[in-house]
């Protein structure tokens, strides 16, 4: 019997295919029946619940002078004023209110001294702790606490990255020599997705397309496609072992078992309350953030929304003209996404098994530009952890007064992911196979964990 007259298996539409080409496992299912948010506060609560991880992404080099280490007695210091937070003596920019209100669960990094001025060395350097190198293939901090962190039998996939822009970096988002397994499933890629302000587009954008099996059928004709595609890749893998074939059907079982599951379920924004889905702002920050609580509640050990755009910031963070205007823009998005996440944490019992990252790639200049911008600069800047394993309420380091050089406390890039390892329960200085065959640490060698801030 010639191949062509076998039935032909339901194999994955295109738009599936790519979105889950590059993972397999992923984390613990759940229903979205009415009774499962007590439950979830409730399993929340176990001592055993393994940890999760939210990077907030701020693409671009957030301004971190106007945000979280206001210079307001210094001509450098421009026209922001700093407030008071939750927490006694730290200040952050007045257009962030609502995470002032957090403070008390945060700690502001202040002395971030790093070199790389270049947005795709930068963001390379942050997302994977390491500077390009050798032809060594590293994978992002993504795929290395998902690897530690995730179930190898669960539906939902271990690693979702929500609206990314890769375009400058494309290494620095992805699994390295990790392999598909620890890849992210891209929800609403931001390089393909235009400004959405509309509920009902933000929920077209913010779902993983084609679960639903297609063409007419009952689930067992379904399962008998599935299996019989199963089988032919089988003899295929057996004749042509490989990571590339070895990556494909783990990313097919990947996608199977999200259709089958009712853990798909998780990516419908439309199943939560009106008043939940205005708290988090319509924006696709912000309803990225409420999918990322919808994603740890389940599971999933790392998710990351990222922040780049907004409505009257055209340059996102990259603000080398007009930077005030549009840092008040982007802080307005940033400040209400990211305290609704936070408030949605703290109610469900989850922000102390949750640790928030917030970070770009590095901060800006300083001194004002002509064009009343800020440029890139990597010699200062801030970054903020917080939730579960940190002890929040505190800042660590100190920048001059002019905000050009760091005082006190210098933190490396290794040091930071060193103290969110350890805020998870991950020995950073566990190795990696790499692709070069040379073991390879999760956080290089020299890290210094902020031990300060551990809970």
């Amino acid at each position: 019997m010639s191949l062509s007259r076998i039935p032909r298996p339901a194999l994955p539409g295109p738009s599936r295919r790519d979105a889950l080409r590059a993972f397999s496992a992923g984390a613990a299912a759940a229903s979205v029946a009415p009774w499962f948010a007590p439950l979830a506060r409730a399993a929340a609560r176990d001592p055993a619940r393994k940890r999760s991880c939210i990077l907030l992404w701020m693409s671009g080099g957030p301004s971190t002078i106007d945000l979280f280490d206001l210079k307001p007695r210094h001509e450098n210091g421009g026209p922001f004023k700093p407030i008071a937070t939750a927490a006694p003596g730290v200040m952050i920019g007045e257009h962030l209110p609502k995470v002032a209100a957090h403070a008390k669960h945060l700690a502001v990094v202040r002395s971030m001294a790093t070199r790389e001025g270049d947005h795709a060395r930068a963001t390379f350097h942050l997302r994977t702790g390491n500077l390009p190198q050798g032809g060594i293939d590293f994978p992002c901090l993504g795929s290395l606490l998902a690897k530690e962190l995730h179930d190898p039998a669960a539906a939902l996939p271990p690693f979702v990255s929500i609206a990314p822009q890769r375009v400058q970096a494309q290494g620095a988002f992805g699994p390295g020599f990790l392999g598909p397994r620890y890849a992210p499933l891209l929800v609403a890629d931001g390089q393909q997705v235009a400004a959405v302000a509309q509920l009902a587009d933000l929920d077209r954008v913010l779902k993983v397309q084609d679960l639903t099996p297609p063409g007419p059928g009952t689930p067992a004709e379904t399962d008998a496609r599935l299996a019989l595609m199963t089988d032919l890749e089988a003899e295929f893998l057996a004749a042509r072992p490989g990571l590339a074939a070895e990556g494909h059907r783990s990313a097919y079982a990947a996608a199977v078992r999200l259709m089958k599951a009712d853990a798909g379920k998780a990516f419908d924004l439309s199943a939560e309350p009106v008043a939940t889905r205005d708290k988090y702002g319509k924006t696709l920050f912000g309803q990225g953030c409420l999918l990322a609580r919808r994603l740890v509640e389940r599971g999933v050990p790392f998710v990351e929304v990222t922040l780049a755009s907004a409505a009257g910031a055209p340059a996102g963070w990259d603000t080398h003209g007009n930077n005030f205007d549009q840092v008040k823009a982007l802080a307005g998005v940033l400040d209400r996404g990211w305290a609704a996440l936070m408030d949605d944490l703290t109610d469900r019992g989850l922000l102390d098994t949750t640790t928030i990252v917030w970070m770009g790639e590095f901060g800006r200049t300083p001194k004002i530009n002509p064009q009343k911008g800020r440029d890139h600069f990597a010699a200062a800047w801030s970054t903020v952890i917080g939730g579960g394993g940190i002890a929040g309420g505190r800042v660590v380091g100190k920048t001059s007064p002019d905000g050009t050089t760091v005082e006190d406390r210098p933190v490396s890039v290794p040091d930071l992911l060193a103290t969110v390892c350890k805020a998870l329960g991950i020995d950073h200085e566990k190795q990696n196979l790499s692709n070069v065959n040379r073991p390879i640490r999760i956080v290089d060698k020299t890290a210094k964990p902020l031990t300060e801030v551990l809970a």
